[in-house]
């Protein structure tokens, strides 16, 4: 099995579907001449052509309104956002053109895009480049909403999405784009909508996804094997569908949950799962749920404002402590 990064496998995944189908195009500000903004389209325009990757305006609306119109009459556009924060102003075609096409044809017409790019956090970006998302687009019936955290998910994911009938929400991580992992070559795929435990434990269920498990999750994890405490550590995947059964499951084997979340507190994805716990998992809990997000303010550009305001290691240690009522 060899290591390569993030955006390589972005960059496999993209150009192997493009290769197994010609109706697969990829589009977005600087995803060809320039070879994208991370270099997780690099060299695709060598292998494709300016016609299946394509350099778009810096104009979201406008070039997310060409990919439904291309979705609906049978092709299956790759969109790539420079970050998700301008998503925004390209809300209008997610929210209320792809996401309910299918509905509102009764049925006639699919609508199979995939909107991808970083999300969250990135470092000394500011306030207008670090916003969490993904609660937004979760919340909208008609979207699935995909976010890997690992170079092995993202491929498996994205080839998934890609082939998905309806319209996926691929969400990814500036710092996570030059973390390495093992990756097989060749095919292979990920459902949509399957949790994966990638760590058992008796103590505590620890419930998170995306770069929040690599950078934050699991260095909490390893100090607190030290301390005597054994943590299952569920990695969501993706938050629409949330896969609850593989969380209930756990929780009736560990009593107790911390579920972590990069965004901010209020109708948070955390939300979601503390009550669906409380609704059908309250007899085996032995403590509540506690939450770990980020504070409810816009990030600073600081770097001690940042490490102040969204989740990090010592965070998920004392909620875990708490839990399991360990000093």
């Amino acid at each position: 099995m060899r290591e390569i990064q993030f955006r390589d496998a972005i960059k496999e995944a993209m150009s192997e579907e493009m290769r197994r189908d010609k109706d697969v195009f990829l589009l977005g500000e600087e995803v060809a001449e320039y070879n994208g903004a991370y270099k997780a389209s690099q060299g695709m325009l060598d292998e494709f052509g300016p016609d299946r990757v394509l350099d778009t305006p810096i104009a979201e609306l406008g070039f997310s309104g060409i990919a439904v119109g291309a979705g609906i009459n049978g092709l299956r556009p790759i969109v790539e956002f420079m970050t998700f924060n301008f998503s925004l102003v390209a809300i209008d075609q997610i929210i209320n053109a792809a996401a309910k096409i299918m509905s509102m044809s009764g049925g006639q017409y699919s609508c199979p895009i995939v909107f991808r790019g970083p999300t969250g956090s990135a470092g000394q970006l500011g306030a207008q480049h670090s916003s969490n998302f993904e609660n937004w687009y979760a919340n909208t019936p008609g979207l699935k909403v995909v976010i890997p955290s690992n170079p092995y998910d993202a491929k498996g994911l994205l080839k998934s999405a890609i082939r998905d009938n309806d319209p996926v929400i691929f969400m990814e991580s500036e710092q996570m784009y030059g973390d390495k992992g093992e990756v097989p070559e060749g095919e292979y795929l990920i459902p949509i909508g399957k949790a994966n435990v990638i760590q058992k434990g008796t103590d505590v269920t620890i419930v998170s996804f995306g770069k929040m498990i690599p950078h934050v999750v699991m260095p909490a994890v390893e100090e607190l094997k030290k301390q005597g405490i054994n943590a299952e550590v569920i990695d969501l995947r993706t938050v629409r569908p949330i896969d609850y059964a593989a969380i209930v499951e756990s929780v009736k084997k560990t009593n107790r949950c911390v579920v972590v979340e990069e965004g901010p507190p209020l109708a948070a994805i955390s939300s979601e799962i503390s009550y669906h716990l409380q609704r059908n998992a309250f007899d085996y809990l032995d403590a509540p749920v506690i939450r770990v997000n980020s504070m409810d303010i816009p990030l600073n550009y600081a770097p001690t404002l940042i490490e102040a305001t969204l989740p990090n290691k010592d965070r998920v240690i004392a909620a875990v402590k708490e839990v399991t009522y360990k000093a």
